[in-house]
């Protein structure tokens, strides 16, 4: 089973909820500038499901995806832009480039999810990131992230995921107190026994919610709002349900949001 396994279709059965984050930045953006957004461009967009998502959403939206990764490109075009409509397919446009030196029409939304900016591992390689979205944004745009964090996104441990058909697998495999960087692996397991190892690797510097309010200002943005879920009372887990907050609660793990104005 793990031969015949699609790692990137494997990841956005486990990982991604492209419709659930369609329906927060469209609303976040139409909470802030009291009108609907038009333009997004997904920053490290993989196989662009948002983008794809995104357009589905209204006929009058259009996506820009930018990723460095050909592959990883050539396979959304594949998979994800391939099941569009032939209108829909028009109003995608996918760029292999670099976020940091990408230049693009101004999209009304910048997004960055999954975490995938935390490959920036110093204050200034990110500041310089977030300074090239503040550039790049229309001049009512905003800019949204996802943030996770909690006592234990800084230990080394492996938490099981069970879905239909494979087993998911995050691998927090190394944290370095000192450098604040860590290497994480997805890995996927089937009911056969068969494992697909190190699907996905990652190197990061997990950022806290602290200092990227600080460089997102830093980087010239007006306002930074963070977005904290709400619980379930029946199972003390995250309700889904994320709302605009200055302070949280110590949990072990937690996904949060950010959004940024100009």
């Amino acid at each position: 089973m793990a031969e015949q396994a699609d790692r990137h279709r494997l990841y956005e059965q486990s990982v991604q909820d492209t419709e659930f984050e369609y329906e927060f930045v469209d609303a976040t953006y139409r909470r802030i500038r009291g009108k609907k957004a038009r333009l997004l461009r997904e920053d490290f967009c993989g196989t662009a499901q948002m983008c794809c998502q995104w357009v589905k959403g209204r006929k009058s939206n259009r996506a820009i995806g930018v990723d460095l990764d050909e592959e990883v490109l050539g396979w959304g075009r594949k998979h994800n832009l391939g099941r569009l409509s032939a209108a829909e397919q028009k109003r995608v446009t996918l760029i292999k480039d670099n976020v940091l030196t990408v230049e693009t029409e101004a999209p009304d939304i910048v997004v960055a999810m999954n975490f995938s900016y935390q490959l920036f591992m110093t204050r200034d390689l990110l500041r310089q990131y977030f300074s090239r979205v503040h550039e790049a944004l229309a001049e009512d745009g905003v800019f949204i992230i996802d943030v996770f964090g909690g006592y234990e996104a800084f230990q080394e441990m492996q938490e099981k995921t069970k879905h239909d058909g494979f087993t998911y697998v995050w691998d927090q495999h190394r944290y370095d107190p000192i450098t604040g960087q860590m290497t994480c692996y997805i890995h996927f397991h089937f009911p056969d026994k068969s494992k697909l190892k190190r699907a996905f690797e990652y190197h990061w510097r997990l950022w806290t919610l602290p200092e990227l309010q600080e460089i997102m200002a830093e980087a010239g943005f007006s306002h930074v709002t963070v977005y904290w879920q709400g619980t379930d009372e029946e199972t003390g887990e995250g309700d889904g349900n994320f709302q605009p907050a200055e302070h949280g609660d110590a949990d072990p793990g937690w996904i949060a949001f950010i959004s940024a104005e100009m």
